[in-house]
This record gives structure tokens, C-alpha cells and sequence, in this order.
């Protein structure tokens, strides 16, 4: 599924961003076909920077919470593997053995910082980074969609940079590439989609080039769509609001119509199964009689 979702170029996909299993019910349940564990949203859910503070085991600890939370293939945002080839290949093989369908690997240095803090990120050599791709697809070959992520143009290089880094990726055995851009304007997506002639299918995260219509990417070729982190933004603004509401008027009763019923966690949570499994194995039926 996840192949088909990442690597299909004739129609356009979209992964929703999860952070943990609640989000990741929620993004089944609305009518997404494939999950993006965010590292910034796991990162910030535990109240962590997303500067490779939290460990690879936590990522892997709550991607196996995703996965068991929904049915959905789920795109691991895996940094840049936590360290060198060794590092990545041991990710990539934790990822799977917890039941991910894919990791991206971006071609930063450890550790790394996020994309929208600060100028001028450092890259990884591309021998270097094209050696732990490879780690990578050795280690898990077609059990993991091996998505290579470009941070080229995040750190002000040119499109060349980006292309030259793409052809080494691909020929480091990447099923995708993620190419990344902090502009309001999707115009640098735009320049490497025609450069790069959908040698390999292309993926991209318009976190800050938003007001992009969709019809563009299409036009574009864009293999896959990723909504980044935005389960994550929208629950901080709602409990901001609903704590500082709470603190203010000291009661609930203004905020209770605004705001899941507990008949509403019970249904997304899937709490009758439970009922029924009871009625099966803790008071089973006396069959003797």
C-alpha cells in the first residue's frame, strides 16, 4: 500500500501527518490512505526539540503505537538515521520489525536541526549519505519504502545541488525523493520537477508554500503530498484554548459543546469491541447447557 502511495506518479497522494495513536485513529477515520510520522510532532509531543533530542528508540517506541492504531501504511520521517550508515541501518531495521512501511532519510548532519530553524544547515557528504541509503536498502531491501530527502535547497544551495544529490540518491538504491523548500512560493519544487524529469518519483511537504493549489502538483507530476505536522499545530491551539478558558472561568460548561464527548473517544477508540470481547472470553456462554 504504501508503495503504491509513495511511488505511483500517474495520480497524486496524501499522507496525513500522526504523532502518536490517537492522531493516527483520527487520520483513518476522516478517510486518509497513508501516515506520516513526523518527527518534529512525535519530537514536540513528548516535549522534545526537534533537534535530535528524542532517541531513535522513542521514534521507533511510538511508530509502533501508530501502526497498531490504524490500518494504515505509515512513512516514517526517520532525520537523517540518528548517526552514520550503522546507526541508519539499525533504524531501518527497528522500523520494520515494529511494522512501518517506509522511512525517509534526509541528508543532514547529526544531530540534525529542523528545517525551518536557522540558515545555512550543514549537508552530509553525498558519498557519505549515499552510504548509509545504501546501509539502509541492504539491510531491509523492498520491505521498507526507502524515501532519500533533499535538504539542498533548505540550506541555500542552488537546483544543481539538489539534482546532482538526486542522482546519487537514486543510484544509492532510493525507491523516492523528498524534495524540501522553506519558500511561500513553490517555485523552487517547480524548477526541480523539471530538471529531474520524474527519474524517480518525487515527494513533497508544503508546510510553508501552502497556498500551492494541488492542481499545480498534479501538473507537476508530484508523486505524493505530505501534511507534516498539522494534527500536532491544531491540538496545541485547541488546548491552549481550552486551558486558558478553563483557568479563566473555572468551570467546563462553556467549552463542553466545543469539544469531543467522551460517547465520541469511546467510538474512535473502538471501546464496544472491548464489550463484545468480554461477553466472549471473560463471561463466555455456558456451552453445557
Amino acid at each position: 500500500m504504501m508503495r503504491s502511495e509513495v511511488c505511483c506518479s500517474s495520480e497524486l497522494s496524501f499522507l496525513m501527518e500522526a504523532h502518536d495513536g490517537l492522531s493516527a485513529a483520527i487520520a483513518e477515520r476522516v478517510g486518509f490512505k497513508g501516515l506520516w510520522a513526523s518527527g518534529l510532532s512525535i519530537a514536540s509531543s513528548l516535549g522534545y526539540r526537534d533537534a535530535n533530542e528524542a532517541s531513535w528508540s522513542q521514534l521507533v517506541d511510538v511508530v509502533e503505537r501508530i501502526v497498531d492504531s490504524s490500518q494504515l501504511p505509515v512513512l516514517v520521517d526517520g532525520d537523517g538515521g540518528f548517526g552514520n550508515f550503522n546507526n541508519a541501518r539499525l533504524l531501518a531495521r527497528k522500523l520494520r520489525q515494529c511494522g512501518a512501511a517506509g522511512v525517509a532519510l534526509e541528508d543532514s548532519c547529526f544531530p540534525k536541526m529542523n528545517s525551518f530553524v536557522g540558515d545555512r544547515h550543514p549537508l552530509a557528504d553525498i558519498d557519505e549519505f549515499s552510504g548509509r541509503l545504501r546501509a539502509v536498502k541492504d539491510t531491509v531491501a523492498d520491505d521498507l519504502i526507502l524515501v532519500a530527502r533533499i535538504e539542498s535547497l533548505i540550506a541555500g544551495h542552488e537546483i544543481d545541488e539538489a539534482i546532482s544529490r538526486a542522482h546519487a540518491y537514486a543510484d544509492a538504491g532510493s525507491d523516492a525523493i523528498l524534495i524540501h523548500s522553506r519558500r511561500t512560493a513553490a517555485d523552487e519544487i517547480f524548477a526541480f520537477t523539471r530538471a529531474w524529469q520524474n527519474k524517480l518519483p518525487v515527494v513533497i511537504v508544503p508546510t510553508k508554500y501552502y497556498r500551492t493549489p494541488v492542481s499545480a502538483y498534479r501538473r507537476a507530476r508530484i508523486s505524493t503530498v505530505i501534511w507534516a505536522n498539522h494534527s500536532m499545530r491544531a491540538a496545541i491551539a485547541a488546548m491552549q484554548q481550552v486551558c486558558s478558558r478553563i483557568i479563566a472561568e473555572e468551570n467546563t460548561a462553556s467549552i463542553e459543546p466545543n469539544i469531543a464527548t467522551l460517547d465520541e473517544v469511546f467510538e474512535l477508540l473502538k471501546y464496544d469491541e472491548l464489550a463484545r470481547a468480554e461477553s466472549r472470553y471473560l463471561h463466555p456462554p455456558d456451552l453445557g447447557q
